[in-house]
This record gives C-alpha cells, sequence and structure tokens, in this order.
C-alpha cells in the first residue's frame, strides 16, 4: 500500500482587485501519495522554502489576455511562486531522491511537478543557507544580475539610483554597483530600511521617499550632476521625478512598478520628452530571458559571498500559515529584506 501524507495548501479564493488582504487566501488539508505514477517524468518534492515577490499580485487579479506575462492563479487551487524543495520520489532521470532544487512550486508542504529547464534548477551548493535560493541565488539575484549589467551596460564612476532599495532585488542592485565603482543612491519606505542601505549595503546616501514632499528636489539633492542608471522597481510618481533627473545616454531598466499593481487605474507618467531629448534608453525585462546566464551568474557571486562581499538580509516568517499574512505585507512595507516562508527546515 502506498504511503501518504496530509498536504497543506494556500488556496486562492476570490480574485483580488485593490490591495490584497489575508481574507483573500484560505488554507485546505488534502493527502498526497509519496510516490510518483509508473513511467512518469514527474517529482514529488517536500517544500521547504517559499518566496514572496511583488510580480504574485499580478497573478492574483481575473485572467487576463493571453497577452499577459503572468497567468492569473486558479480560484480554488494553490497558488505557486518560486521554492527550495527537496525530492521525495522521481521518475525524473535527472532527480534522485533527496536532491535539492529551487524553482516554480505550489505553496503547499508538497508539490508534484516536472522539472524543466528554465524554471527548476538543481542546487549544487550547498555550503550557503538553502533559504539563499529564494533570493540572492535564485530568481531575485538573477533579476539584479541581469538588470544590472545586461540591461544598464553600467561603466566605473556612473550614478546610480535605485528604488526599493533594501528589497531583495534592490539590495544586491547596490551592492553590484558599488562593486563597479559608481556612485548608488537609493530609497526606502522607513527609517530602519534607509539606514540598512547606508551601514550594510554600502550605498553612499539614501533617502526616505515617503518623508520627501518632492521626489525631483531628493534626487537633485542626492544626484546634483544627474543620474546616468536608474533600476526601477516602483513606477508611478517615481518615474516621473526621475526621468527629470536623468542625464543625457541615461539607461533605465524596468524591473517592477510595485507602485501600481494594486491600483485600478494605473497612474500616468507625464515626463516622457525626456526620453527623446537626453536621448534615454528604457528597457523592460523578464529574468526567465536571462536564465541561460545562471551558471555564469553563480560563478560571479558564490565567491562574493564566501569572502564577505556580498551582504544579504532575509525577513523570515514562520510555518505556512504565515504565508499568507507575509505575502500581502510586501505591499505594506512590511518586509525588511528579503521576504521567505518558511515550511520545513528539513
Amino acid at each position: 500500500m502506498t504511503a501518504t501524507a496530509t498536504n497543506k495548501q494556500v488556496i486562492l479564493k476570490d480574485y483580488v482587485s485593490g490591495f490584497p488582504k489575508e481574507s483573500d487566501f484560505d488554507f485546505t488539508t488534502t493527502t498526497v501519495e509519496l510516490k510518483v505514477p509508473e513511467g512518469s517524468n514527474s517529482v514529488l518534492v517536500k517544500n521547504l522554502y517559499l518566496s514572496c515577490d511583488p510580480y504574485m499580485r499580478t497573478r492574483m487579479g481575473k485572467p487576463k489576455p493571453s497577452t499577459a506575462l503572468a497567468q492569473a492563479y486558479a480560484l480554488g487551487q494553490p497558488i505557486y511562486g518560486y521554492g527550495v524543495s527537496r525530492v521525495i520520489e522521481s521518475g525524473h532521470p535527472d532527480y534522485k531522491k533527496g536532491d535539492l532544487l529551487w524553482g516554480i512550486v505550489g505553496w503547499e508542504e508538497y508539490s508534484v511537478i516536472t522539472p524543466t529547464p528554465d524554471v527548476h534548477f538543481k542546487i549544487q551548493h550547498t555550503h550557503v543557507p538553502l533559504s539563499y535560493y529564494t533570493g540572492l541565488l535564485g530568481m531575485p539575484g538573477m533579476t539584479a544580475y541581469a538588470g544590472f549589467y545586461e540591461i544598464c551596460s553600467p561603466k566605473e564612476g556612473e550614478t546610480v539610483y535605485v528604488s526599493a532599495a533594501s528589497g531583495a532585488v534592490g539590495q544586491l542592485v547596490g551592492q553590484f554597483a558599488k562593486m563597479m565603482g559608481c556612485y548608488v543612491v537609493g530609497s526606502a519606505g522607513s527609517k530602519e530600511k534607509v539606514d540598512l542601505l547606508k551601514t550594510k549595503f554600502g550605498f553612499d546616501d539614501a533617502f526616505n521617499y515617503k518623508e520627501e514632499p518632492d521626489l525631483s528636489a531628493a534626487l537633485k539633492r542626492c544626484f546634483p550632476k544627474g543620474v546616468d542608471i536608474y533600476f526601477e522597481n516602483v513606477g508611478g510618481k517615481m518615474l516621473d521625478a526621475v526621468l527629470l533627473n536623468m542625464n543625457v545616454h541615461g539607461r533605465i531598466a524596468v524591473c517592477g512598478m510595485i507602485s501600481q499593481y494594486n491600483l485600478e487605474n494605473q497612474e500616468g507618467v507625464h515626463n516622457l520628452s525626456n526620453i527623446i531629448y537626453k536621448r534615454i534608453r528604457i528597457q523592460g525585462f523578464a529574468v526567465f530571458d536571462f536564465y541561460d546566464k545562471y551558471s555564469k551568474f553563480l560563478e560571479f557571486v558564490l565567491p562574493q559571498i564566501k569572502e564577505g562581499k556580498i551582504k544579504y538580509v532575509e525577513d523570515v516568517a514562520d510555518g505556512l500559515e504565515k504565508g499568507p499574512e507575509a505575502l500581502v505585507g510586501l505591499f505594506h512595507g512590511k518586509n525588511v529584506g528579503k521576504q521567505v516562508v518558511v515550511i520545513a527546515r528539513e
């Protein structure tokens, strides 16, 4: 007789408009067979860590046309996102029992997945905390690396501005920019986060955007000679202010627009003519377009971690039942650093 286990899951109850609330989610408990079907190439995994990421909000709304980058979650089904998991049973030639992987899994204790390249990655390096594969060594790390090096084409001595700078991606972009010899300023939404940027992550300066009545003036103060590179995470009024302060031939990598995700009608941007006058290059990107560079990224970043040159801060929520609260908290700036949910440490 096949062994089974109980499987707690986080379910989306209804499509979300406006800011998500904990009440938009429900818990259910099912059972899962601890084996994979004979002859299948699927893998049964025990989920250890789950990643809370702003893009997940775009999956919570009603399904949009197939042009949407992120497909909507199915109602009554477990939501899904990036996680770190251990293989319990495998029918896949590349995975065996006990292997560790990171990639897309359900928000549940156990998931059955069919591993695919660019969606699931085997974890080879276990001398670092496994939770890092939800952040620094996973999707957010690759996002920071690809966005900064591949899209921004940075040069030593340039000025770099990072919004949402204490988050999973922003904290790394700032450190990569400092390694390049750039002048780096970040913004965040609390004194604690601003202090973190300056003391732990080595930013040259930082400001609390909530305390600035005039964002353009704040940028002028921090960048008297203008901004060469802007790593865009928030959109809206911040993007408008940055366009006024960009230098000629400036580059903007558009990673996210968290200020707009919960609005029914997104805010307009008014200073777009600066793109012409200043010959600004703006490029949006999706991290999975760059996953072919993942091994190159690891070669670059693992030695930096070992030598203590990269600092990384996680905000850890313990237990799957804390998942909705942690995820919703992202949109109110409650997390300090990378938001991780621990389901099981082993």
